[in-house]
């Protein structure tokens, strides 16, 4: 008898995750085997931002929250109306950002 519940994952959210980590840069850099999403903080008129978390994923999980992201962000504008970018054509790289791993 296969049981449908003996295969659900089950998913811990722990207090201090729950709360969430405000980030208002996303810093995207790759390698051949995975990609590094850096997600950083930064305050008016501070010159030095830290990184508030740093996740990993292999390529195949990056393309899957790459998909993930615009399924959401699809429902996302078709309950609430689109999400305003302003002027905004794209976001250029930043080329002067110094930091350390």
């Amino acid at each position: 008898m296969n049981n449908k519940e003996d295969n659900q994952l089950q998913i811990e959210l722990k207090e201090d995750v729950a709360q969430g980590t405000y980030s208002n840069l996303a810093i995207i850099t790759h390698s051949s085997s995975e990609f590094i999403l850096d997600f950083i903080r930064v305050m008016p008129g501070v010159p030095k931002a830290g990184v508030q978390s740093r996740v990993i994923l292999a390529p195949e999980h990056a393309k899957r929250l790459l998909r993930a992201l615009e399924d959401n962000i699809n429902k996302y504008e078709h309950a609430f109306g689109p999400i305003n970018l302003g002027n905004e054509q794209q976001i250029p790289p930043i080329l002067n950002v110094k930091g350390e791993a």
